[in-house]
């Protein structure tokens, strides 16, 4: 209403003096700078707190006087980077040859009201106070660059959008709801969406997944939190706490927010996260450093030296700015901070401009005057109000002996896009004249603000420093923003180290560019880079389990089981080796397999190798035996043909022992199960042949007895040939129905690949196992009858050690087999042919061999049938 009030008795202020207006206002000290010329650019700067005690109406406001000023003495930068622009342009004949610029510059000293009064002050005379009513000397008021914050800004907006004045905003730009408002922003920062992008592309170069999140209390704040939490959490970050601080209120004490800050304070200081982004306007690091001096305020607990740990992340528009009464506190826990700033080039003669600066020269600076008290902590002798105890300002004193917090002679970043926007104008400006010229129109009647924007919005150049300068369609400056690493020590000492850059355009992770060997970091991380997860990483050999009721962040870890494995840290599963693979000891990596069959090479195939030559050469020599004494009674008792079938069968069964060894083949996985099987039934069906043959050797003997004509070659040549073509057709069957083939068996063994015979029908191997054991159990009963028949040398006996053996060694053959895997399974089976084989050579064969060979008294007739008593 004030506004309006003071636009509406503006119009008539000029012709009649009959209507007036009262607003009680305190004014501060008057802090303006202006500078003629033809067009004039407007600033509204943030420099100033107003530091009071809130009004009451309950009696007359006393009259103020003079009221306390905190000076952010570092933003008075920006003031000095618009001044140096136009004085750059005004003497550049290439640009605005006919024009000249003026600025004129007022303080919004952080307060609305007052950011509306400076706004309006922008469009009146120089001399009196007249909005919207042109008297005396010519205002052409052409664009007005402000605000810093983004409040500010809108508070500008809203009195230039009236009048359709451009504002270029060096600032944080406002949030606007309405998009159709149609208000005449440009903006020099990086919108928010880069910041946000740069943020989380820091975090995850340093793979920091555990992070706190600071913000101011405000409409930003909260939109900063909305649009940060679903990114990052969809890569991989999660919020250790959220806290949100108040706004700096001058005019409402220190309690309220004194008492926020040491609740918040409670928060960080226990959170295990050492990474905090801090977001805020340009003045929030004060809050930041009031955190270790609460108890200087009336907070009971001391705080002083607590805050350790942190590594901060402050965003663009914060800068390391102090107060004048802060100049003995300590900035120790800003060592270390990564801050993204607007991107910055040195200006030449930037530098010399400043120190040109002293007060007893620029008497137009408005500002310069409290701004000299502030930054040297003096007081001029014409302005001592009171007796003071301190130091006589001279005017002679050096800006560059002022500690950083309060002044830097580096080009900063709001002052950058102050000295842009200039330029932008001076170029937008010279576009415009050039194109009345073309329409061969007066240049003074086309020099207006509102016929500004079509060539502002287009401007293109490359300014004194190189860097490209234009909008994009949204008005926003196309801009990336620098990387500093704030450097702090004792004595107010402040350094800001650039370390990295973020480009404006190109896809996530490829636009962040950073030197981390050129990062100091504190000195409470040993001066190593800091790590910020909520849980240590998780181990190659282990994998994730989230924790339940916890951020994702949060989880425990947990060993691979059995035959997987995770190479990486912090894998979600673990996962299988490939086939030709297998998982070490450890589960960290995969090994290659080796291919394992009973080969001939390796200890236990030599053995068996050399062992079934031995035993096929001791059969032959016992076979060489028998066909030498062929003739001999022990030779003739028991069917010639028969024994050496058997004794042929037997070297047969220790050959067959060669099928087993070496790599396995199609072939020899055909023919080596049923080769041995039908051997075998061969040897099983000559041993039952002989005991019978036994039988009825001695029952013929018997006067009267029947069974003479069973005697002879004939039954034993039937028996053997019967038992053996059974045999023969389950072996064929199987062949038929079944075959075995090879087989690549990764699952038995893990540390093994084994190449082993499959035999097709496992029904079919044990029919011919249990065949065998079938006419074994046979043979062994008949001859465990026949054992106590009368005779000196009575084979039946052997034959029955024989078979008993035999017997034993094929039942423990199959449970041994069905326990053992790849090679052993084969060497079982090798066991079992040659113990059950040289059972039956040994039992059989060696007693005959011993009465041939060493008692040739005993091969007799006599011998043979003589009965005992």
């Amino acid at each position: 209403m004030m506004v309006l009030l003071m636009l509406l008795l503006s119009q008539i202020a000029c012709h009649a003096h009959v209507l007036g207006y009262y607003v009680y206002d305190p004014q501060p000290p008057v802090h303006m700078y202006y500078e003629l010329g033809d067009l004039i650019i407007g600033a509204v700067v943030s420099l100033t707190f107003i530091v009071s005690n809130p009004l009451v109406f309950d009696v007359e406001p006393p009259p103020v006087v003079y009221q306390d000023l905190s000076i952010l003495t570092k933003h008075y930068q920006h003031i000095l980077a618009l001044a140096f622009a136009v004085k750059e342009i005004n003497k550049n004949s290439q640009l605005l040859h006919n024009f000249s610029l003026g600025f004129h510059i007022y303080d919004s000293y952080f307060n609305a009201k007052r950011t509306y009064h400076a706004t309006i002050q922008l469009m009146s005379t120089s001399d009196r106070f007249m909005p919207n009513y042109k008297c005396g000397i010519q205002n052409n008021l052409m664009v007005v660059i402000g605000g810093l914050d983004a409040q500010t800004s809108l508070h500008i907006a809203n009195i230039l959008n009236i009048y359709k004045i451009p504002q270029i905003i060096y600032g944080s730009a406002p949030e606007i709801n309405d998009k159709s408002s149609g208000l005449s922003l440009y903006q020099m920062a990086p919108n928010e969406d880069l910041q946000h992008v740069g943020i989380l592309s820091l975090l995850l170069y340093f793979s920091w997944s555990w992070i706190g999140i600071l913000t101011m209390d405000d409409d930003r704040g909260a939109r900063f939190v909305h649009d940060i939490i679903p990114a990052f959490s969809n890569q991989g970050i999660c919020f250790a706490f959220l806290e949100m601080f108040p706004r700096i209120n001058y005019a409402a004490g220190h309690e309220d927010m004194l008492y926020q800050g040491a609740k918040m304070y409670e928060v960080i200081t226990a959170s295990k996260a050492n990474i905090v982004v801090f977001y805020g306007v340009s003045y929030s690091v004060l809050f930041l450093i009031w955190f270790p001096h609460f108890s200087e305020f009336g907070v009971e607990k001391s705080y002083r030296n607590q805050l350790k740990g942190k590594v901060w992340v402050i965003t663009t528009q914060m800068e390391l700015s102090i107060l004048n009464y802060q100049r003995t506190w300590s900035l120790k826990l800003l060592h270390g901070a990564l801050s993204f700033t607007i991107h910055t080039k040195e200006l030449h003669g930037f530098q010399d401009f400043i120190q040109s600066q002293t007060p007893l020269r620029n008497k137009e600076d408005g500002f310069l005057m409290d701004f000299w008290q502030h930054v040297f902590n003096c007081a001029f002798p014409n302005r001592i109000q009171d007796e003071v105890v301190g130091l006589i300002c001279t005017g002679k004193e050096k800006l560059q002996n002022v500690p950083g917090p309060f002044f830097e002679m580096n080009m900063i970043g709001h002052s950058y896009s102050i000295y842009n926007a200039v330029y932008s104008v001076a170029y937008a400006l010279q576009a415009m004249a050039a194109s009345s010229q073309k329409a061969r129109m007066d240049q003074s009647k086309m020099m207006h603000s509102l016929q500004l924007h079509h060539f502002l919005s287009s401007v293109s150049f490359n300014n004194s420093a190189g860097d490209y300068i234009s909008f994009d369609e949204n008005r926003r400056l196309l801009v990336g923003m620098d990387i500093n690493n704030w450097i702090t020590s004792s004595n107010l000492s402040f350094h800001r180290k650039k370390i990295g850059r973020m480009a404006h355009e190109t896809s996530l992770g490829e636009m962040l560019t950073i030197d981390k060997d050129a990062i100091i970091w504190h000195s409470w991380f040993n001066h190593v880079q800091p790590i910020s997860i909520c849980t240590e990483h998780c181990q190659p050999g282990s994998s994730k389990k989230r924790k339940e009721g916890k951020p994702f962040c949060c989880y425990d870890c947990i060993p691979c089981p059995d035959g997987k494995i995770s190479e990486k840290e912090d894998m979600r599963d673990c996962y299988n080796c490939r086939n030709e693979f297998y998982p070490n000891k450890n589960k960290n990596f995969c090994l290659p397999r080796y291919v394992s069959f009973l080969s001939y090479g390796e200890p236990l195939g030599i053995s068996f190798s050399f062992s079934a030559l031995f035993f096929s050469l001791v059969t032959a020599l016992v076979l060489g035996i028998f066909l030498k004494h062929h003739n001999s009674p022990i030779v003739v008792a028991n069917n010639r043909n028969l024994t050496y079938t058997l004794l042929v069968s037997l070297m047969f069964c220790f050959l067959c022992v060669f099928l087993f060894l070496g790599r396995p083949e199609q072939v020899t996985c055909l023919i080596r199960q049923t080769a041995f099987g039908t051997i075998f039934s061969v040897v099983v069906s000559c041993v039952l042949a002989k005991t019978i043959t036994v039988i009825l050797a001695f029952l013929v003997t018997k006067p009267g007895s029947k069974m003479r004509r069973w005697v002879g070659t004939r039954l034993t040549n039937s028996v053997l040939f019967f038992c053996f073509l059974i045999q023969a057709c389950i072996c064929i069957s199987w062949l038929w129905t079944s075959p075995p083939f090879v087989e690549t068996d990764t699952h038995s063994v893990n540390e093994e690949i084994i190449l082993q015979c499959n035999e097709g029908s496992v029904i079919m191997f044990y029919c011919v196992l249990g065949y065998l054991g079938f006419l074994a159990i046979i043979s062994f009963s008949v001859a465990f009858l026949a054992r106590k028949l009368p005779d000196t040398f009575n084979e039946a006996k052997f034959i029955t050690f024989s078979m008993l053996v035999f017997c034993s060694v094929w039942l423990s053959f199959v449970p041994t087999y069905l326990s053992t895997k790849g090679k052993y399974m084969v060497a079982v089976e090798i066991f079992s042919i040659f113990a059950s084989s040289a059972g039956l050579l040994g039992f059989i064969f060696f007693p005959k061999s011993y009465i041939i060979l060493l008692r040739p008294e005993l091969n007799k007739r006599e011998q043979l049938i003589r009965r005992k008593c």
